[in-house]
């Protein structure tokens, strides 16, 4: 039963991977359902703290947050004493309703869409999350523990029983390797829920943490010292109707010939990717050599160093793996929207489809290891090591810059702008505390 008090919220994921919307009475969701809510073209150049960077927008134009007609809500439910909130998340259109150029989720729609009619494939996958719990707890610096886990039992099963409830279908929760950090992983999805979900369960494990009295911080690092938290993209191809397109056990890697040129186009435009994909200034404090990230635009197979990773699977004699073989996207974090994650891995293997690009080498071990000569014949490179680098890359690749409409493109330089401004003359230490605030 309803609550004279209770509150919708219409949402946008924007270009910072952060959540920002306005709510409303939940008695007028039905007719909010069809008007959508208010918002400014100024906001896409909102830094991750919350100051608008200098932009070409102003003062000037209307914009509303409306659900599409596929309505993805989800229910942030409160413990005892807490309020509920219905949440629903938007695309940015136009005030005639027509599509703005400047959604995060209309480009990833965009992407899926091209996907489809020229491929007739969709993507089947799921977004992987790292996160440390922060605050006045008992968990140590041991991984994996059992210890560990059960001081935190509450909370995380507070956690996997919001997202069920949410529909975004959790697989696995777990005490990571970093001091006080948990993975918490999704069962796989098909086309825009693969991102959708991604937004629903850093949102609602952010709240059940403050609920708890605790911050669920996903920075991608919170030392520099220490071990970081990625966002992987594992993925895979299938047709329209369901079926596996990735496996085929004749080729390297047991990967088909198709969504190896899908790779390839992944991997020629990495160095540029990584500017929507880990999109901060603390990103290449992870971003480095050595840390089971993502140094090189490699390829491998089982290989945690690689870019892009093709994923163990349950190969017991009798199994069938058509349906398991997938790969697993590395050079991510949650400082980006899933959204632009989604939509920029999806172009980048779209131009390799396109162009029917050969497989890539598969690089066994770290590529840090090998010559130069070793990795130029391996068509491999050291993949950006700050954000004005991986900036710099993306101006300079032209079929990647091309993605974005002119509004994404002006917004995400006045941001960046702006954001590297902010944080230019800080230590790294005070990047990252400053960084786990917001994220």
């Amino acid at each position: 039963m309803s609550h004279p008090s209770d509150l919708a919220i219409f949402l946008t994921n924007d270009l910072t991977g952060i959540s920002r919307g306005r709510a409303f009475p939940a008695a007028d969701l039905k007719a909010r359902m069809r008007a959508g809510v208010g918002w400014v073209p100024a906001n896409l150049a909102l830094t991750p703290f919350g100051v608008i960077g200098a932009n070409p927008f102003g003062p000037l134009g209307d914009l509303r947050l409306q659900p599409d007609k596929d309505a993805v809500g989800f229910d942030m439910t409160g413990l005892d004493g807490e309020p509920d909130l219905k949440a629903f998340l938007c695309d940015i259109v136009e005030t005639d309703g027509s599509p703005w150029g400047g959604c995060p989720r209309g480009f990833a729609k965009k992407a899926l869409g091209e996907l489809e009619r020229e491929f007739g494939l969709t993507v089947k996958g799921s977004f992987e999350h790292e996160f440390f719990l922060l605050g006045d707890n008992e968990i140590g610096d041991a991984a994996f523990t059992l210890q560990d886990f059960r001081s935190q039992q509450e909370f995380l099963g507070t956690v996997i029983a919001a997202l069920t409830r949410a529909g975004v279908e959790p697989e696995m929760i777990l005490r990571e390797y970093g001091p006080k950090q948990f993975e918490v992983t999704m069962k796989p999805s098909r086309g825009l829920a693969v991102a959708d979900r991604a937004v629903i369960l850093r949102e609602i494990t952010r709240d059940i943490a403050r609920q708890f009295g605790q911050r669920a911080c996903f920075a991608p690092i919170i030392d520099p010292t220490s071990v970081g938290s990625g966002v992987h993209v594992h993925f895979s191809l299938e047709t329209l109707d369901g079926k596996p397109v990735t496996h085929d056990a004749n080729q390297p890697g047991g990967i088909s010939a198709q969504v190896a040129s899908f790779i390839a186009g992944v991997l020629k435009h990495m160095p540029a990717l990584c500017a929507l994909t880990a999109p901060s200034v603390i990103s290449y404090l992870r971003l480095t050599p050595h840390r089971w990230s993502a140094g090189y635009n490699s390829y491998g197979f089982r290989n945690r160093e690689a870019s892009v990773r093709i994923c163990p699977v349950d190969d017991t004699p009798g199994n069938d793996i058509s349906r398991q073989v997938h790969l697993e996207f590395r050079a991510s974090d949650a400082t980006a929207s899933p959204y632009m994650v989604l939509g920029a891995l999806l172009r980048a293997g779209l131009e390799g489809l396109r162009a029917k690009m050969s497989a890539p080498p598969l690089v066994e071990g770290d590529p840090a290891d090998l010559s130069d000569a070793e990795l130029k014949a391996l068509n491999v490179r050291r993949l950006p090591d700050s954000l004005s680098a991986a900036l710099a890359e993306l101006d300079a690749d032209q079929v990647v810059s091309g993605w974005l409409p002119a509004p994404l493109r002006q917004g995400y330089q006045a941001l960046k702008t702006a954001e590297m401004e902010r944080v230019a003359k800080l230590e790294p230490q005070a990047q990252c505390d400053l960084y786990a605030g917001y994220y």
